[in-house]
């Protein structure tokens, strides 16, 4: 396989299986992808917030309801608005910031 590969001038590896962690904070934001849960009028505050990273659960709190503002929070990780990292479990303390395009839209 390698000389096939090599002489059609290609690369490859050996991909592992998916770090645990990471899948199981990526299938719990893919819960939140609908479109119901984006911010919308909201989504400049959201912003705004996260402009500093800083823990989630603070910020959600600074928003208002939790209830209400949790999903907004993480549709807006699984859209790429917001960051986190995902090689790490999620939890409320969990630092989340503005993602680098969001920034520099702005």
């Amino acid at each position: 396989m390698a000389a096939a590969v090599k002489a059609a001038g290609w690369s490859y590896r050996l991909a592992g299986p998916p770090d645990p962690v990471l899948v199981a904070n990526v299938r719990w934001l893919a819960g939140y992808r609908h479109p119901r849960y984006a911010a919308g009028p909201r989504m400049p505050a959201l912003v705004e917030v996260f402009a500093s990273p800083r823990p989630a659960v603070e910020a959600v709190y600074e928003l208002g309801d939790p209830i209400a503002v949790w999903p907004a929070v993480f549709h807006a990780l699984w859209s790429g608005v917001l960051r986190v990292r995902l090689d790490e479990p999620l939890h409320e303390r969990a630092v989340v910031s503005v993602a680098r395009q969001e920034v520099e839209a702005a």
